[in-house]
């Protein structure tokens, strides 16, 4: 559905050029969510900007639904643009104007017949949950219900793609969790595909398929949303991440109490991750039976990215050092990802 290939914007600035963005390449299927990610400053809003060419690439090429956007004319722009609807951080909602005409205001851009503005409108209306809403004015709406305002807006020239830039960050985590729900759930009723740029490792966990990270204006990384969660290759990465998966050490546990090399008075301290069908696999339970050994919970929690359960478990394995190999092998036979932490002393973690 989009493919941006060797995107570079360049900006003037009166020390020099300024490259925002740097030979990115992107392939985003239709019907997916797709994360972007990065600090402020990274150019993930230009990029999504690049998209609808609100920002023109330096150079590079744009596709969107097969239309090559930086070879159009500026009436097949606005033309291609209908098919690519946006909704922004502040909702740039008009103050003067009621929810109703704030959601109409595309289709009576377009000459749209009356009728067909008040049924596409009270449809809309339903869909983001504001049908008692329509003769408010903004300044009357809570934050969450201004974005929704802003949602069916962006869905009033009936889009195929929808642009997400900082859509929840002016919002408080509950009112943010409810537009999320709303994005994911239009993106399977109305099967659109959904671009969301966002500096919020949470928003990337909890709606998107797949997820690029911006640093500099250079992709650092990029991939399926579980493989960049569980596996994560680099610095920025891993520092978005550890801001939602701790991996500071099970309470009661000091850093000069792990030691790098085992001992027959150690028990060896890793970390189990669990993802989908294996975080209901009773491990733990068929460790003790298969190895007999002391096993000790030191510390565990289970979550979803998406709709995938994921879950870590961080556990004291005592034993010889040979059959504890053999438990760790056991457990990457079950396609389970095991990191070994260190070792500690088994009075440390209470195991005995």
């Amino acid at each position: 559905m989009i493919k941006l290939s060797h995107i570079e914007k360049v900006y003037d600035s009166p020390s020099g050029p300024v490259k925002a963005l740097k030979d990115i390449s992107l392939h985003i299927k239709e019907g997916e969510i797709y994360g972007i990610i990065g600090l402020s400053g990274a150019g993930k809003s230009t990029l999504v900007r690049c998209i609808n060419l609100l920002e023109r690439p330096t150079s590079g090429e744009v596709i969107v639904d097969g239309k090559d956007m930086m070879a159009l004319s500026n009436s097949e722009l606005r033309e291609a643009r209908k098919d690519i609807g946006m909704i922004f951080q502040h909702f740039n909602l008009l103050s003067s104007a009621t929810v109703f005409d704030n959601i109409a205001f595309p289709l009576t851009l377009a000459n749209t017949p009356k009728e067909k503005i008040t049924a596409k409108v009270t449809e809309l209306l339903e869909l983001v949950g504001l049908a008692d809403k329509a003769d408010k004015y903004p300044s009357q709406l809570s934050g969450g219900q201004k974005q929704r305002v802003g949602i069916a807006r962006a869905l009033a020239s009936e889009p195929k793609v929808l642009l997400c830039d900082e859509a929840t960050s002016a919002l408080d985590p509950q009112t943010t969790k409810a537009i999320l729900e709303l994005i994911k759930d239009i993106n399977e009723k109305l099967k659109l595909t959904v671009v969301v740029i966002t500096h919020e490792m949470q928003v990337i966990k909890d709606i998107c398929d797949k997820v690029a990270v911006i640093e500099k204006g250079l992709i650092a990384e990029n991939g399926p949303v579980l493989e960049v969660f569980t596996d994560p290759q680099k610095p920025i990465t891993k520092e978005f991440i550890s801001v939602l998966l701790s991996n500071e050490l099970p309470t009661g546990i000091e850093p000069d109490e792990v030691f790098s090399e085992p001992a027959p008075d150690r028990m060896t301290m890793c970390r189990i991750t669990f993802i989908g069908e294996t975080s209901n696999t009773p491990v733990v339970s068929r460790i003790i039976k298969k190895f007999d050994l002391d096993l000790s919970i030191l510390s565990g929690s289970i979550d979803h990215i998406k709709n995938t359960p994921f879950g870590r478990l961080t556990v004291g394995i005592a034993g010889a050092q040979e059959k504890v190999d053999r438990v760790i092998k056991y457990l990457q036979r079950q396609n389970l990802k095991v990191e070994v932490l260190g070792y500690v002393r088994r009075y440390d973690t209470s195991a005995d």
